[in-house]
């Protein structure tokens, strides 16, 4: 009688689809995960928007019933025609254009040249000024209202233009933007500049900025979003219509009778949220066209 000797049990060969299989079953549990918190985020957002719009177009007792109604009834635009004869909007609204769009001239020109200029040049110091740089990122805004509060005080320009404009055109931020892209951008190409003889202001006009778009309307878009919805510093500055921006107008239209009518003060919040939202939509879509187009090489 013969015997076999019993064969070591074999594992099974595991392919490579086998050992993909847990990941690939993990990603649609990643992609849940992922919709679900920017289904949170979108609603920690628009909600308060949502009720801000919607106490803009209800009248006054029914911004206050319990339990809330989140549709208006009646449907009232009475609010938005009050703004203008609670405070003097238009002028605050001139007042914001104005401040906002020098401000963020002011600021995109400057930070782009000292950008570049601590990019490219070579010039004793720059490292200095490049750390009061990243110092002046690391102050609070608020620490220096005091300090800027009594120069100007000083140089009479309170309750002016110059004065709200010239202490708010500061460009640390922008400039370490811009330096930072910059520096990351080809250098072949800087270098072939180079040799073709281009100078400074050719290279930056010609070469750089048409590689720095997206960045450049990046830097512009939070700039005007900064510029017109500066508070603080204005409220300061200013004492009356004449130069005062549209967040002291609203607030100047929360108080206005004593006891806030909050109708008014959300419809001149909408008002004051448009011209933003139409800029941002439109350089939104510049700036998608610049990053595709950026990323074509050939």
């Amino acid at each position: 009688m013969t015997t076999t000797a019993a064969r070591p049990a074999v594992a099974p060969r595991q392919t490579p689809g086998d050992a993909a299989a847990p990941h690939q079953s993990s990603r649609p549990r990643v992609r849940i995960s992922g919709y679900l918190a920017l289904l949170l985020v979108v609603l920690l957002v628009a909600l308060p928007m949502y009720w801000i719009v919607l106490s803009s177009l209800k009248e006054r007792p029914d911004i206050y019933t319990v339990p809330v109604g989140w549709i208006p009834d009646p449907l009232t635009f009475d609010n938005y025609t009050s703004v203008g004869g609670g405070v003097a909007f238009t002028d605050y609204l001139r007042n914001s254009v104005i401040i906002t769009t020098a401000l963020t001239l002011i600021q995109v020109t400057l930070g782009v040249l000292s950008a570049f200029a601590l990019a490219f040049l070579r010039f004793p110091g720059r490292t200095v000024v490049l750390l009061v740089i990243l110092a002046a990122l690391m102050v609070p805004n608020q620490i220096t209202v005091i300090s800027n509060y009594a120069l100007v005080a000083q140089l009479g320009w309170r309750n002016s233009f110059a004065g709200l404009i010239i202490p708010l055109a500061g460009v640390a931020f922008g400039t370490f933007l811009m330096r930072n892209h910059f520096l990351s951008l080809p250098t072949e190409i800087i270098e072939a500049a180079e040799m073709d003889g281009a100078g400074p202001l050719k290279m930056l006009w010609k070469v750089v900025l048409p590689m720095s778009w997206p960045a450049l309307i990046a830097f512009t878009l939070i700039t005007i979003v900064n510029e017109w919805n500066q508070y603080l510093w204005p409220l300061l500055m200013a004492d009356d219509a004449s130069v005062a921006p549209l967040p002291v107008g609203l607030t100047q239209l929360q108080n206005n009778e004593g006891l806030t009518n909050w109708g008014p003060v959300m419809a001149g919040t909408v008002v004051t949220m448009l011209p933003i939202l139409v800029i941002f939509l439109l350089l939104q879509r510049h700036m998608i066209k610049g990053l595709t187009a950026g990323a074509i090489k050939g």
